[in-house]
């Protein structure tokens, strides 16, 4: 077991640093990382998708590479653009909604990624649940414009009932995330029309395999992304969206940018591909990189605690009309 402690190149959903935990099993290296405000019972499933990786493996994939999307932090537009085109990649996600009264910087930072795309690339956002109804139903409107049509809009209000109104008023397609992976049930998405596209994080979701189960019975186009993990997280990620039976859209998985340094090598895309990998790279757990005496005792309290809870069920229902 390794307490990792990872310094950022940029404030990224309200950290700088990332922390989380490796785990050695046979089959390889998983990782257990929830974030910090995700409560016990929510990190269990993180843990089952660790485990799964350091003791199972993953099923075998259907395709060699999967496309990825840059992205974009709530970053000046100088900035947003620079990264766009440095990153080699067709599609970019792009944050908005980072402060209350950000729309005009929103807007900014969205028509500089698509003059780094250019006309023929896609544009999606992500605001994180953090605007109503009817501030998500202006703001996607005006955002539509400023990129010249967006790809989706992810998570722009935090429940069901709201993302299903902003669906009704809208001609942008909407992509749920936090509804599907901090959910106690991730199938009611589909039950209760919000969405068009659901996000696929393995950890949140318990694995690769139950991810697979709920992409299954969902019924809806997926779409993966990570959770900000390591390169050994990063990896489960990646061989998630290699076992999926379809792969309509770039997968949020160039995070590893994100990253001023890793256990291991961060896997990063290659004129917007990632190959897929069969199991997580070993890691080097240098001692630069590891946590601090305080948080590692932190980390490992934490890790008896969530592994004394029972695990995620492997198995997930089909969704009922």
């Amino acid at each position: 077991m390794f307490v990792y402690s990872l310094p950022m190149t940029t404030r990224f959903r309200g950290i700088t640093v990332r922390e989380g935990v490796l785990l050695r099993g046979d089959a390889g290296w998983g990782e257990f990382c929830p974030f910090p405000e995700y409560a016990d019972t929510e990190a269990r499933a993180w843990l089952d998708a660790g485990r799964e990786a350091a003791d199972e493996g993953w099923p075998a994939p259907v395709r060699s590479h999967v496309p990825v999307n840059a992205i974009v932090p709530a970053v000046p537009p100088d900035r947003a653009f620079a990264m766009v085109r440095e990153s080699g990649c067709a599609t970019a996600k792009v944050k908005v909604a980072d402060a209350p009264g950000s729309l005009a910087e929103d807007l900014a930072r969205v028509e500089a990624v698509r003059d780094a795309l250019g006309p023929s690339g896609h544009v999606r956002v992500d605001a994180n649940a953090r605007w109503s109804v009817d501030e998500a139903v202006g703001a996607i409107r005006e955002l539509d414009r400023a990129a010249g049509g967006l790809q989706y809009v992810e998570q722009p209000c935090a429940s069901l009932d709201e993302l299903a109104a902003v669906r009704r008023r809208v001609d942008v397609r909407i992509a749920a995330d936090e509804s599907v992976r901090r959910a106690a049930d991730p199938l009611r998405v589909a039950v209760a029309g919000a969405a068009d596209v659901v996000v696929l994080k393995c950890a949140p979701l318990g694995g690769v395999h139950r991810a697979l189960a709920v992409a299954q019975a969902c019924g809806l186009p997926c779409v993966v992304s990570s959770a900000l993990e390591s390169a050994v997280g990063m990896a489960a990620e990646i061989a998630l969206a290699g076992a999926l039976p379809d792969l309509e859209f770039a997968c949020g998985l160039g995070t590893g940018a994100l990253l001023a340094a890793d256990v291991a090598p961060s896997p990063r895309p290659v004129d917007g591909l990632l190959p897929v990998p069969t199991r997580a790279p070993d890691p080097t757990p240098s001692p630069d990189l590891a946590a601090d005496h305080d948080r590692t005792a932190w980390w490992q309290a934490r890790l008896a605690r969530v592994g004394a809870l029972p695990p995620t069920p492997r198995t997930t229902p089909h969704p009922t009309p």
